[in-house]
C-alpha cells in the first residue's frame, strides 16, 4: 500500500502567502520563500504553489517567484495559476517546478492536458478542480471560484484522467478555510472511480480531519494551508499522530 502524503499549499496574490475562507476575505499569512523554507524543514512530502489571482487578472504565473522558491527547496514542487499554453508549462519547469498544476484552461480547452502530458509525462500534470456543491450536485467551478461552469464534478474528473492528467488536486470549496474538515463524500467517490492520486484539500482543522481523511476515503493526500501557515498543527506533529493511528506516511 502507498504511503500517504501531507501537502503544503501556498496560495499566492501579489507575491505573497494568503488564505481566507471560501475563496473570500484573503488575509496575508506571510512570505511564501521563508514559508517553503519551514515545510521542508517540517517535513512536508511536497509543496503547491498557487498563484490565485493569474487566471482573474489575465496573466501569466509570477515566474521569478517560482525559481526563487524552487532554489530554497528538495522536496517535490507543483506550480498552477495563469497556465494557458503549453509555453506557460515549459517556462514553470525550467523555472523548477517539478508538476504543474492547470484548473480553467483546461475546461477550455481539454486538449492542453493532452500537450502537456505527451510532452512532459502524465507525473507531472496536476489538473486542479475548484468544486462546490450547489443544489443536488457537485460543480466544477473557475476563474478562482467564480464562474459556475455547470460540468459536473464526476464527469469532469474522469474526462480529465482521459486526456492524460496523473493527479486531481479536488478543492471543496464549501469546506476551504472553514478547518470543518474534508469533504470526505465526493472525495472518497472520485478517488474510487479514477486510477489516478487524488490530493483532497478544503476543510482541514485538526489531526483527526487527515485521519478521517485517509480511513474513510481513497485519496492519496491531504494538503492544507492555514493549519500550517499558522502552526496550528506542525506537520511533524500530526505525522507522529498519523504514524500512531496505523495510517502510513512518507
Amino acid at each position: 500500500m502507498l504511503k500517504k502524503r501531507i501537502i503544503a499549499c501556498l496560495d499566492i496574490k501579489d507575491g505573497r502567502t494568503v488564505k481566507g475562507v471560501q475563496f473570500e476575505g484573503l488575509r496575508d499569512a506571510g512570505d511564501p520563500v521563508t514559508l517553503a523554507r519551514r515545510y521542508v524543514d517540517d517535513g512536508a512530502d511536497e509543496l503547491v504553489f498557487l498563484d490565485i489571482s493569474a487566471t482573474q487578472e489575465k496573466r501569466k504565473t509570477l515566474v521569478s517567484l517560482v525559481d526563487r522558491i524552487a532554489r530554497e527547496i528538495n522536496i517535490p514542487f507543483t506550480v498552477g495559476g495563469g497556465i494557458q499554453v503549453l509555453e506557460d508549462v515549459d517556462l514553470l519547469i525550467q523555472a523548477g517546478a517539478d508538476k504543474v498544476s492547470v484548473n480553467s484552461a483546461a475546461i477550455r480547452s481539454p486538449l492542453l492536458l493532452k500537450q502537456i502530458a505527451e510532452k512532459y509525462g502524465s507525473q507531472c500534470l496536476v489538473m486542479a478542480m475548484d468544486i462546490k456543491f450547489t443544489g443536488e450536485e457537485w460543480y466544477v467551478f473557475i476563474n478562482a471560484g467564480r464562474e459556475n461552469t455547470m460540468i459536473k464534478a464526476i464527469h469532469w474528473a474522469e474526462k480529465a484522467e482521459h486526456f492524460g492528467a496523473g493527479e486531481i488536486l479536488l478543492t471543496s470549496m464549501n469546506n476551504d478555510g472553514t478547518q470543518h474538515g474534508f469533504s470526505l463524500d465526493i472525495t472518497n467517490h472520485i478517488s474510487t472511480l479514477l486510477s489516478i492520486p487524488v490530493i483532497a484539500s478544503g476543510g482541514a482543522g485538526c489531526k483527526e480531519h487527515f485521519l478521517d481523511l485517509f480511513t474513510k476515503t481513497n485519496a492519496s493526500a491531504g494538503l492544507a494551508a492555514s493549519i500550517f501557515h499558522y502552526n496550528t498543527v506542525p506537520i511533524p506533529i500530526l505525522k507522529q499522530y498519523l504514524n500512531e493511528k496505523n495510517i502510513s506516511v512518507r
